[in-house]
């Protein structure tokens, strides 16, 4: 017997339904892509699918070896067009019908939020699993992905910035005729030491909340693709990571800066994975401990650049914590601390369902209204903070101006996010101007540092001479001397200045 090739089974089919297969392949690539094709069984007894092109239940019935029935044919070809016609009809609807016909099918209910994009943290675990086993840059995209990058590069610019706000004055090792330009300090070594350790420190205490939590983790489509989850890095391999990062991070610090900065180093690592992450499935004060730890490193940063000019016997941590001088240090965290309220709170609401359905105690589902408040409350407190950066001379006057621009519109947003109780989108429009508010202040605050610009304006037009100040003042003091010592009666004169000089010591 002679075997039929493929081509004569296709002339039946084509002389019977007049198409011809588009495909070579039975198997196409669409069929197992997630989310394109559902497939179900139709009137004839074949399977269609009412997501796929019209030939696509062509394709699976081509699976069969015996010639298709004709009658049968013709059913499947009435079937599928009638189920794809919703979907034609879909793909050309304009957007706001189609988003009034969503919600009339949901009988007004709202709908959920988009999701987030993903972090920094999936996109590495993603490109490190698309890379050969053996390869090392697969394992170096995975350790960096325990990191967590864009929250170690946020918490790296929030400290360089509270050591570049440091003021000048402190600082100046050089000839005052010879002013520096805008620079975050005249020790580049000691900058160098502080941004290398306080990254180390970060990814010490990212890698160990990741250890912690991975089967919650793999609850979360925001979490889920993070690399212990996926298998991307053993956790002995992550362990290790950690401790190495741990002590390397806090030995350059201790190096570098001075104990008290590497101390609240210490510390930071120890709230953020053995606090901050075991409470987050306990109690909704966690975001306050979370809240904690963002505030600490400005105040580390603050404290770097005091010790270089600390004297001996005044640079202990009593000296560098309650100091006068550590006011600003202290100031800078607290925008530090107020701003996780609204920036968190209204990521959480947009994810509150899958925190909710993976264990964590966070006030977007427990408590929304509280949520909700708590971001208001804690957006109105960024006001008087950035007033006190003036106010204790930490920047210039310029500074109120970004920075009421900056905390009117965090204000705004939090405001609607409370009246709204994050529904109409006000819970994307609160995180969003959280991201930016930051930004504006720290830059703002580095624009406009005490001192900065008065470097600036002396190097351009100069500045007076102080031996001749110290001059003048001298012969007035000497001339007053004389004049005490003349008897009365003396026939000595005096000129006009020097008579008013003497009844205004009287």
């Amino acid at each position: 017997m002679i075997p039929l090739r493929p081509s004569l089974l296709r002339r039946p089919r084509e002389a019977l339904t007049g198409i011809a297969d588009e495909s070579p392949s039975v198997f196409h690539k669409s069929y197992f892509s997630a989310n394109k094709l559902y497939v179900r069984p139709s009137a004839g007894g074949s399977f269609v699918s009412s997501l796929a092109p019209a030939n696509a239940s062509k394709n699976l019935n081509f699976t069969s070896q015996t010639p298709p029935d004709p009658s049968a044919a013709q059913a499947d070809s009435t079937a599928t067009s009638s189920t794809s016609i919703a979907p034609e009809a879909n793909a050309e609807e304009l957007p706001h019908r189609r988003r009034k016909r969503l919600k009339e099918e949901s009988n007004g209910t709202e709908q959920p939020e988009q999701s987030i994009p993903l972090d920094a943290s999936a996109q590495l675990s993603n490109f490190s699993s698309a890379l050969p086993t053996t390869s090392i840059r697969r394992k170096l995209a995975a350790y960096l992905a325990l990191t967590k990058p864009r929250l170690s590069f946020l918490i790296l610019l929030t400290t360089t910035s509270a050591y570049g706000m440091y003021p000048i004055s402190s600082l100046l090792t050089l000839d005052p005729a010879m002013t520096p330009l805008p620079t975050l300090s005249t020790s580049t070594l000691t900058f160098i030491y502080l941004t290398a350790g306080t990254f180390l420190s970060c990814c010490s205490a990212n890698t160990l909340n990741m250890m912690f939590e991975p089967k919650y983790d793999a609850l979360m489509s925001r979490t889920r693709n993070r690399p212990l989850v996926r298998g991307l890095v053993s956790p002995r391999g992550a362990l290790l990571f950690a401790i190495g990062t741990a002590v390397t991070g806090l030995s350059l610090l201790y190096v570098g800066t001075n104990p008290t900065t590497t101390a609240l180093s210490a510390a930071n690592i120890f709230l953020y994975a053995f606090v901050y992450t075991p409470l987050k499935r306990i109690h909704v004060v966690n975001t306050w401990v979370g809240a904690i730890v963002g505030g600490i490193p400005p105040l580390m940063g603050w404290i770097a650049a005091a010790g270089q000019t600390a004297t001996i016997g005044h640079d202990n941590w009593r000296d560098m914590l309650f100091s006068e001088g550590s006011i600003g240090g202290w100031l800078l965290g607290g925008i530090l601390f107020a701003w996780q309220f609204p920036h968190f709170n209204a990521l959480s609401h947009i994810i509150r369902e899958e925190y909710k359905a993976a264990g964590y105690r966070m006030m977007a589902w427990v408590n929304p209204a509280r949520n909700a408040r708590v971001s208001l409350r804690y957006s109105l407190l960024m006001f008087p903070i950035s007033i006190g950066l003036w106010w204790y001379d930490v920047v210039g006057a310029g500074f109120l101006v970004p920075s009421t621009f900056a905390n009117g519109w965090l204000v705004r947003e939090a405001y609607r996010f409370w009246q709204h109780q994050g529904a109409n989108g006000t819970a994307r429009g609160l995180f969003w101007a959280s991201i930016w508010q930051l930004p504006i202040l720290l830059v703002g605050g580095l624009v406009t540092k005490k001192g900065l610009w008065d470097g600036v304006w002396r190097s351009i037009f100069g500045h007076p001479d102080e031996d001749d100040e110290e001059y003048i003042y001298y012969d007035d003091e000497d001339e007053l001397e004389s004049e005490n010592s003349t008897p009365h009666g003396s026939s000595t004169s005096r000129t006009p200045s020097t008579r008013s000089s003497t009844l205004s010591t009287t």
